[in-house]
């Protein structure tokens, strides 16, 4: 009988020895737990959406819990994507600076609810619990918080005492699949308001929209490495880059629309300074130069705006975004 938990252990980017003792002990731990089986595979976000780890992750079934050096909300939604999807349900092991974020994130007044994308969705039929490796030093608060997880889905409790191959105990696999470092958009579907200011503030043909004409990452691998622009100019924090160094970038808890702005503003006057829009702006620009194209500064750096009525003559700012239509 298959058991009803899995726990995936994701791999940090780098070889870092103290990083790779410590989930090798992790699984090894774990791996004397009845009712678990354990995989330890490559980083999630590296992953092919076609490689071998990703096929194994979909075909799983029961409760997930998933550990990695990810914020939870990225590691999360880098599965969604993928389409390995689940209730993304609480874990106690998170950074002390998230628990305080949180707090903010939460309070959410129930009459000011805007619907998000995961709304839309149907319940999903099992559980996700992801936690973030970052938060502890040794082995032992993981497999303990694993414990608590296996209490709290209803299955009869487990001991954090390793007793490998004995009692029926699973032993631990890994998958050795080809993942080099990526660098995408992930989208945040229980923020995300299908809005549409990303798609029309990226250049490069990252985003789409599917059949029911909701947003999607369409074409991943088109996004300029290093480029967090889209990000920063979604109104939500719905969009995520897990391996950005600002922590509300890469997933941290942060309040949403708590370091962004409203893109209405862009063709009405200059904000004083430089704020959100013009850091995403440059960053983009950047990426243009480096394409071999020309920058758009924020002239463009946005939705765009209402068709202009029929009975009034183009101005130059018609001609530009005439112009952007026109861009491949």
């Amino acid at each position: 009988m298959k058991p009803q938990i899995t726990v995936i252990v994701s791999q940090g980017q780098s070889s870092h020895p103290a990083k790779r003792a410590m989930e090798s002990e992790i699984a090894e731990r774990l791996s004397g737990q009845h009712q678990l089986d354990v995989l330890v595979v490559p980083n999630l976000y590296d992953l092919r959406p076609d490689g071998a780890t990703l096929n194994a992750l979909r075909a799983l079934p029961g409760h997930l819990i998933v550990l990695s050096w990810l914020y939870p909300r990225a590691a999360h939604w880098i599965l969604d994507r993928n389409g390995v999807s689940g209730a993304m349900e609480t874990s106690l092991l998170r950074l002390p600076t998230d628990e305080e974020e949180t707090e903010e994130a939460e309070g959410e007044p129930e009459g000011d609810r805007v619907e998000r994308v995961a709304d839309t969705r149907p319940s999903p039929s099992r559980s996700i619990y992801c936690a973030d490796l970052r938060a502890c030093e040794s082995a032992e608060p993981v497999v303990d918080e694993v414990a608590r997880i296996v209490g709290e889905l209803g299955v009869p409790s487990v001991s954090a005492t390793h007793t490998p191959g004995g009692n029926g105990a699973r032993e631990w696999r890994q998958i050795d699949d080809e993942a080099d470092r990526r660098w995408y958009p992930v989208i945040d579907f229980s923020r995300c308001t299908n809005c549409m200011e990303c798609i029309d503030f990226c250049l490069f043909g990252v985003y789409g929209v599917d059949g029911a004409e909701t947003i999607l990452v369409e074409q991943p691998d088109n996004c300029r490495k290093g480029c967090p622009a889209c990000s920063r100019v979604c109104p939500e924090n719905a969009i995520l880059f897990p391996q950005h160094k600002t922590p509300a970038i890469a997933g941290a808890p942060a309040a949403a629309g708590g370091f962004k702005i409203d893109l209405s503003r862009l063709f009405g006057g200059p904000s004083p300074g430089e704020d959100a829009l013009a850091v995403a702006a440059r960053e983009r620009d950047e990426q243009l130069l480096a394409a071999g194209r020309q920058p758009v500064g924020t002239a463009v750096a946005g939705a765009r705006p209402p068709k202009r009525p029929s009975d009034r003559a183009p101005d130059e700012l018609d001609a530009l975004v005439d112009a952007l239509d026109e861009f491949d």
